[in-house]
């Protein structure tokens, strides 16, 4: 049985192509301390929207595919078993596939994460 975690996370992609991205917008209207949706396709890949309230995501991994955290607001950590980073506003990381990590909102964040369209997270992770 997995367990219960406090997210809402939504894989349903939200934008075709040819549509305007609105972020203030729908970051304005999350009420959810844990939020994920995803926004749109590009090939193979998919953007993601984060909104962190504060909190912490459970460890795991994605063993084929890397994932990349893009914050446009807020303060965002990435920890990993080797270390700790924390990102600010306009700044990037890249988790490879394969390691282990868990991220993480000292304050509230607002976050684009990039990664293959099968990335684990977004249907049915492994929670480890």
């Amino acid at each position: 049985m997995e367990p219960e975690y406090p997210y809402a996370i939504n894989p349903d992609v939200m934008f075709a192509g040819l549509q305007r991205v609105d972020v203030p917008a729908l970051d304005a209207g999350v009420t959810h301390v844990w939020f994920n949706q995803a926004l749109c396709r590009i090939n193979d890949c998919e953007v993601c929207l984060g909104v962190f309230k504060g909190g912490t995501f459970h460890w795991h991994k994605h063993d084929e595919e890397d994932e990349f955290f893009f914050v446009l607001e807020g303060r965002f950590t990435i920890e990993t078993e080797g270390e700790s980073v924390t990102l600010t506003r306009h700044q990037g990381y890249l988790v490879p596939r394969g390691v282990l990590h868990r991220t993480s909102a000292p304050e509230p964040a607002t976050v684009l994460m990039t990664g293959a369209a099968s990335t684990a997270h977004a249907r049915d992770d492994t929670w480890t």
